[in-house]
């Protein structure tokens, strides 16, 4: 398979919904994967057990402001750059790259360097959509190490975080964010494509271009935002109200930076870690938190996300009490 201009579409359509709500707007990333793929070819996509075990796999996603990455698109010789670094650093070359987060615009933004190096995608990811921590993966919750992480900017400039763990990593990359101005790209949880085959989330990529099709979307609420509440630091309340056969039906959503919580009469219709995503009626899109307005004609769609989010350590490290969801709790999954 290959992700070529008229597939890319669907793609990022898939990545965004696979975001809930957060993960940067698609549509920043949308064009700079568009060009790389015109200028350097459609992008393979394959499966971790297509390349030797051994092979060296770039995992890398975009941190920061999305505001500010939405100017700062970076270069094309920005993918090389730190590619050198990271390669530099292992003794072997990358064979890959693979999408850190496929939630968002970092779908489309690890397109466009798996084109630039001219190397394949993973059809995989870390997280299997999208979170605002670092160390919300499913690399950290198999016990793999985010070091030696590479945070790079357009110019070339990079930093190397040696011995840290995930937390560590989070509490360390975010002033070297702020230094660069609020946009790097990261290369942690550097892995093989044996390690990729065993604790990543398989088939990220094609189910992105599935939910981009519109397959697997089905409507839990169709209806309007009736109000919009914003508190601060990335948060919101939401109210959907019911519309058609729907009608006299209240949803109320609660976002961190992603929807995290739907709740309809005291019930939650879908808990973090699930995707909760807002479709836009009239485009198709879904919808980013920070976008949501008063009137918005919308579909609710709510669907699970990787089983290992469902065990206790992945509830424990990305589920309702990471989010401050007090009161709120998810089942182990069996």
């Amino acid at each position: 398979m290959h992700l070529d201009a008229q597939a890319l579409t669907d793609f990022a359509r898939g990545c965004a919904v696979l975001g809930s709500g957060g993960g940067g707007p698609v549509a920043d990333t949308l064009p700079v994967a568009a060009q790389a793929i015109e200028e350097c070819g459609p992008v393979p996509v394959v499966a971790p057990e297509e390349l030797p075990q051994d092979a060296l796999v770039l995992p890398v996603s975009l941190v920061g402001s999305p505001a500010v990455a939405a100017e700062r698109i970076g270069g094309r010789a920005e993918a090389g750059r730190l590619a050198a670094r990271v390669e530099q650093l292992h003794g072997r070359p990358v064979a890959a790259v693979m999408c850190g987060e496929i939630g968002g615009q970092n779908g489309c933004f690890t397109v466009s360097w798996a084109a630039r190096l001219g190397v394949p995608l993973l059809d995989a990811d870390s997280i299997g959509r999208a979170f605002p921590r670092l160390d919300q993966n499913v690399l950290e919750l198999a016990g793999l190490s985010p070091s030696p992480a590479v945070l790079s900017d357009e110019y070339g400039r990079t930093v190397v975080l040696d011995d840290v763990d995930g937390a560590f990593l989070e509490e360390l990359a975010r002033p070297v964010v702020a230094v660069f101005g609020g946009r790097v790209v990261s290369a942690d949880y550097p892995l093989s494509a044996g390690q990729a085959a065993r604790h990543a989330v398989r088939g990220s990529v094609t189910t992105a271009l599935a939910l981009g099709r519109g397959e697997g979307l089905d409507p839990v609420l169709t209806g309007k935002v009736a109000s919009v509440q914003r508190p601060g630091d990335g948060a919101a309340s939401v109210l959907l109200e019911g519309t058609g056969a729907d009608a006299g039906r209240l949803v109320l959503l609660r976002a961190r930076s992603e929807f995290v919580a739907a709740m309809e009469d005291g019930r939650a219709l879908a808990l973090v870690p699930d995707v909760i995503a807002l479709i836009d009626a009239r485009t198709g899109w879904a919808v980013p938190v920070e976008e949501v307005r008063y009137g918005l004609r919308v579909r609710l769609v709510t669907f699970p996300s990787a089983a290992v989010w469902y065990t206790e350590a992945g509830l424990r490290l990305a589920g309702p009490d990471a989010f401050g969801l007090t009161g709120l709790k998810r089942e182990v999954a069996p």
